[in-house]
């Protein structure tokens, strides 16, 4: 491992003991999520403002320390391990809300404000931002993942959120992409560029945000199925019949069960749909009859409404802490998680292909999923302490990863690459993996931003 002291040397002189070398701290940005693992880096860093980052960055290009973004740490795919040692920059200090412009329905803010932070600050302008991973992430990662979740059928995903960064480069030099306008046509999309590059390309430190209005009226339910298939071709048809959702949520039994033990719920241990209804009032009411009656048609049951706030909070807290309450079935374990997206045509297959595999392989674990934008999810349980069990699990997650690709789908709708699918890039891009590395080359030639992710080893 290369001894990156002198750059560390130099950072302290104007961070302080803002820069740390502690086993604490070096520890706690060692942590993943999920199974993936990766010794601590060598130091940590915390910048407040985006001359700081610049400084950092142009230090450690000359050093050639590697720079590992960092936000809560909540990714699932190990995208902040540093697997090369080297400085982890964690962005949560830069926590400002920068601008809120109703007018122009778009907000200014500094990588470290969470979606949380922000919409509590946005409640008094009758505007929200919809972008809803599940975890109160920060919103410079969410722009680093291309982050989405259950409101993107609605609302789209951070490549539709993001209007303009500000991006600090491998040598320290700060650019600014977008603009505040609705839309461009002027040149190359370095926005689209930098949002899902997971930190390889440039560190993010500020983002405009696009904004949208409150709904005049909202609704929830959740009803339960007979079989799997009955559920996810209710989803089917109902994305067929255009009928506007703001979520549409599946959840397997597992899942159920898990939530009912987590959440003290009695939903039954069956296949369910959580759902949403925005707009104004006939809209909400219209749009929940329609599926309602195709829910019918596939036998679907025992709905329950949710027309409150608090009783909303409650449904949509419970489907979030899914993932968590999954891991207690198994006290000890660790989760294999993996995400695909298909074309909706090829949902219902492709789900219950997934089932098969997991029930073959004896493994618990549960799919859950985004569906109305064919996005589904599986946590498998594992025993962190038995490689032949995660090595099942990653066969099931590798398998509904090639599945997908073989029907026009992707290997992650939101989870992103980091360590866990970077070995099947070149499977969905073919030449184009190669034209990924040379842009990496190009913004960062001496390979310190998050090396070993997303793009092809250097030759």
């Amino acid at each position: 491992m290369v001894n990156h002291q002198n750059a560390f040397d130099e950072i302290r002189e104007f961070l302080g003991d803002r820069l740390s070398q502690k086993d604490a701290d070096r520890d706690q940005h060692a942590q993943s999520e999920t199974w993936h693992r990766a010794p601590p880096p060598d130091a940590v860093a915390w910048p407040e403002t985006t001359e700081e980052v610049s400084r950092i960055m142009a230090i450690c290009n000359r050093h050639r320390c590697p720079v590992i973004g960092w936000g809560t740490g909540t990714s699932l795919e190990g995208h902040a391990l540093a697997t090369q040692g080297g400085l982890v920059m964690d962005l949560m200090r830069m926590d400002r809300i920068v601008d809120i412009r109703p007018e122009d329905m778009l907000a200014v803010v500094q990588p470290g404000v969470t979606r949380e932070a922000l919409n509590t600050d946005l409640r008094a302008t009758g505007l929200f931002f919809p972008i809803d991973p599940g975890a109160n992430a920060s919103l410079g990662g969410m722009a680093a993942t291309r982050a989405s979740g259950t409101m993107a059928v609605r609302y789209g995903t951070m490549r539709d959120a993001v209007l303009a960064l500000e991006v600090v480069l491998a040598d320290g030099t700060i650019i600014r992409t977008g603009t505040e306008a609705a839309k461009s046509s002027a040149g190359y999309d370095l926005t689209a560029l930098m949002v899902g590059s997971e930190g390889t390309l440039g560190i993010i430190t500020e983002l405009t945000l696009r904004l949208h209005g409150q709904p005049e009226d909202v609704s929830a339910a959740v009803c339960a199925f007979d079989t799997l298939d009955d559920a996810v071709n209710t989803v089917a048809l109902t994305m067929q019949s255009g009928i506007p959702m703001a979520r549409i949520e599946f959840m397997d039994e597992i899942a159920m069960r898990a939530i009912n033990q987590n959440s003290g719920t009695d939903y039954p241990e069956q296949p369910h749909l959580m759902v949403e209804f925005n707009g104004s009032p006939d809209a909400v009411r219209a749009n929940a009859e329609a599926f309602g009656e195709i829910a019918g048609e596939f036998n679907g049951q025992g709905f329950h409404w949710a027309s409150s706030p608090e009783d909303r909070h409650k449904l949509w807290e419970a489907r979030h802490a899914a993932y968590w309450a999954t891991l207690k079935l198994r006290p000890g374990a660790t989760g294999v998680v993996t995400d695909v997206c298909v074309p909706m045509s090829q949902l219902p297959g492709q789900v219950a292909a997934a089932a098969q595999d997991m029930k073959e392989a004896g493994l618990l674990g549960n799919i859950v999923g985004h569906v109305g934008d064919g996005n589904f999810h599986s946590l498998l349980l594992v025993d962190p302490n038995a490689p032949e069990e995660i090595a099942r699990a990653k066969q099931i997650a590798e398998a509904m990863s090639l599945r997908a690709l073989t029907v026009g789908g992707t290997i992650s709708g939101e989870h992103g690459v980091g360590l866990g699918k970077r070995g099947l890039m070149e499977r969905q891009h073919g030449e184009g993996w190669a034209v990924m590395g040379a842009i990496k080359t190009a913004l960062d030639p001496n390979n310190i931003l998050n090396p070993g992710k997303l793009v092809p080893d250097r030759a």
